[in-house]
């Protein structure tokens, strides 16, 4: 395809043109169809084509496309917040509507801050933010200096403030050289240590996926980290920011996926599945004592962003969740979820299969040239690449990530498709999976 004067993720990709979504399915322009095995980018969670979503965006474009936030109020926003705050635990009372995740943190990292000096006043010394390496918070320079996806921030590093950071966990290959359960979870209790460092006085935020997506391919921890987290955070009084961008709306089998060790963070960061992928979106779901402080004091977030809670994408908002509830989609999430765990003992059966892990419909497969040592394949060899060709050429679509040791090696992938998956569905998206593995190993077979 001609991109004309588009300027490409990649000018050096060979993509084919997808030109329709109907259900689990995207089409490209020769007609064949791709099982969308990781929904977009975790987003299109309830497939495409959902005529019900499109009508309702439809029907606010007709009504009122845009009202700016300094000027003007809309219903349809105050709608979309009591929806999202539905979902959410009990005290996570007010919502921050942005156009996508990377807004959502870096709304979570000022009002963090202003919060703080809101509370304390203009002298509060609490303005750092703690993150993990291996942990991806967005695209812009604040979150980029936030986390640490070394691959997405080499070019940039000169632009950004870099910020604090602790190991994630990652038991697969520990960077404490621990092994659970006999590590007493040392990575999460290592933000003590890393708040102790710093001086709590000068420490606003801690901010962690509950499973790490796309830089390590659904990493999940511990049970017990995210209790452990925050006891800490509550006890050094600094704010829990969970991003639930990828984990959220369903995603792991719950609303949201923190709520699976009845933890309640002090900000939710979300957005992606928030709309199902109908419109761009993001949000910050804020604890009452925060949001008040700041509304019973100077009165105002000193933030702001043109289409901060703008009625077309509040309209697609409240009808994706709406509609989620109606079809029970968190719950199907959680059977399939379940359904694709009974397939995990045949893919570990795969040569290059070093892990399967992840929750519910967010599962991360690692690949490696020695199970036994679990050595990588060189970069060279470009083996998520291959991986992802491989799924392709059976009809299905993979979310594809490297560098997750050290920053510089490994490969992995995301297997993450819509909730609305059916039974059916699933079979023929694993059966495809497993084939594609099994074809990559033998294509991968003396490149290690």
């Amino acid at each position: 395809m001609d991109l004309g004067h588009l300027i490409p993720r990649s000018f050096k990709g060979k993509l084919r043109t997808a030109v329709r979504g109907e259900g689990v399915y995207i089409y490209d322009e020769d007609g064949n169809a791709y099982m969308d095995g990781c929904s977009g980018a975790l987003l299109s969670s309830i497939g495409h084509g959902v005529k019900e979503i499109a009508d309702a965006i439809y029907q606010q474009l007709l009504t009122m496309e845009f009202a700016h936030p300094s000027r003007w109020n809309n219903k349809v926003s105050v709608e979309a917040a009591e929806e999202i705050t539905s979902l959410a635990q009990e005290g996570l009372d007010y919502v921050w509507l942005v156009s996508g995740g990377s807004e959502a943190i870096e709304s979570a990292m000022k009002m963090a801050r202003q919060y703080f000096v809101e509370r304390d006043g203009d002298g509060s010394g609490k303005y750092m933010m703690i993150a993990r390496w291996n942990s991806y918070h967005g695209s812009t320079v604040g979150t980029m200096g936030l986390a640490g996806s070394m691959g997405r921030r080499r070019t940039f590093a000169p632009l950004f403030i870099e910020g604090p950071k602790i190991q994630a966990h990652y038991c697969y290959r520990c960077p404490h050289n621990l092994k659970y359960p006999e590590c007493d979870v040392a990575c999460a209790r290592a933000l003590e240590g890393e708040i102790l460092r710093i001086g709590p006085a000068s420490v606003a935020a801690f901010f962690a996926e509950p499973v790490v997506g796309s830089t390590v391919g659904a990493l999940h921890p511990p049970k017990e980290y995210w209790p452990i987290i925050r006891e800490i955070c509550s006890k050094y009084d600094v704010l829990l920011v969970a991003d639930e961008i990828m984990t959220g709306v369903g995603r792991t089998g719950k609303a949201f996926c923190t709520q699976h060790w009845n933890v309640t963070p002090d900000i939710i960061c979300s957005a992606k599945a928030l709309a199902g992928g109908y419109s761009p979106v993001g949000a910050m779901i804020v604890r009452k004592e925060i949001a008040e402080t700041i509304r019973d004091g100077s009165g105002a977030f000193q933030h702001g962003h043109t289409y901060n809670g703008n009625p077309v994408t509040a309209a697609a908002v409240t009808a994706t969740i709406r509609y989620m509830k109606k079809n029970n989609v968190f719950e199907n999430a959680a059977a399939m979820g379940a359904r694709f765990e009974e397939k995990i003992p045949a893919l570990n059966e795969i040569p290059i299969v070093g892990e399967v892990r992840g929750m519910g419909m967010m599962r991360g497969v690692e690949i490696v040239a020695d199970r036994k040592t679990k050595a990588p394949f060189p970069a060279s060899v470009k083996a998520a690449s291959l991986v992802t060709d491989e799924c392709m050429k059976r009809g299905l679509v993979v979310y594809p990530g490297t560098g997750q040791i050290a920053g510089v090696a490994g490969d992995q992938f995301l297997f993450a498709p819509p909730l609305t998956t059916t039974k059916e569905e699933m079979d023929t998206m694993t059966g495809r999976l497993e084939e594609a593995l099994k074809a990559s190993a033998e294509a991968l077979k003396g490149k290690g």
